[in-house]
């Protein structure tokens, strides 16, 4: 990192982002009347500061900390609306905020799986270089195979998910939805799958976190076919 941007400039930049987040998710909450986007945002900015400072030196917790905070980009939009739903006539609120809860649930559970899986593999990745600096991630305290096994499971999960959700979407003539995300989001993962098994150098799992940020990307820009 120092070769692109110096230690100290990057927190500058960190402090000044997560303050301009921060004085953001006020504004917000003030405008909606709803306390909830400033108090978990806040929250977030506070789990990001212990994660750089300890938490990603640390067995499984950091990842857990990345994957929840990449979950909640998604989650603040139901918090946010959840809160401006009684402005609505009655007979459309259930509505609503069931379409509102549902797209969160969905769209957040998938961020959630892919970055804790992104995650491992990125700690496979740079295994060498956090043995050098002391710490303790999945395949450094568990071993290369079991942190595969790991990211297998939660792979065959993710997989299995989201081709249940492209049947869903063809019983239902969804068509354009359901093939989008066969290949856009359970191919690119199920390559990644097999590819993983067969993953020994630091390339290796390069290019599998490669294909992870591609299908991350794909099930998010899914929102737009929704």
């Amino acid at each position: 990192m120092e070769r692109v941007i110096k230690r100290r400039w990057a927190m500058v930049w960190h402090v000044l982002f997560s303050f301009s987040g921060w004085l953001l998710s006020i504004l917000l909450s003030r405008r909606l009347g709803n306390p909830f986007p400033a108090v978990f945002n806040t929250g977030a900015i506070m789990l990001l500061w212990f994660y750089s400072t300890n938490f990603k030196r640390r067995l499984l917790i950091g990842n857990v900390v990345i994957s929840l905070l990449t979950a909640w980009v998604v989650l603040v939009l139901y918090v946010a609306e959840a809160g401006i739903t009684f402005e609505l006539p009655s007979s459309t609120q259930t509505s609503y905020i069931t379409d509102i809860y549902k797209a969160a649930i969905l769209f957040g559970g998938f961020a959630f799986i892919s970055s804790l899986i992104r995650e491992a593999v990125k700690d496979l990745e740079d295994m060498k270089g956090d043995a050098r600096y002391a710490c303790r991630t999945m395949p450094i305290v568990w071993g290369v195979r079991s942190t595969k096994i790991f990211i297998g499971v939660w792979m065959i999960v993710l997989i299995c998910a989201l081709s249940s959700l492209s049947i869903y979407y063809l019983l239902h003539a969804r068509w354009e939805l359901a093939t989008y995300l066969i290949v856009g989001v359970v191919v690119p993962a199920s390559y990644a799958l097999l590819r993983l098994d067969r993953a020994s150098t630091t390339a290796d799992y390069r290019l599998i976190s490669q294909l992870i940020k591609l299908f991350m990307l794909a099930g998010t820009c899914s929102m737009l076919l929704m």
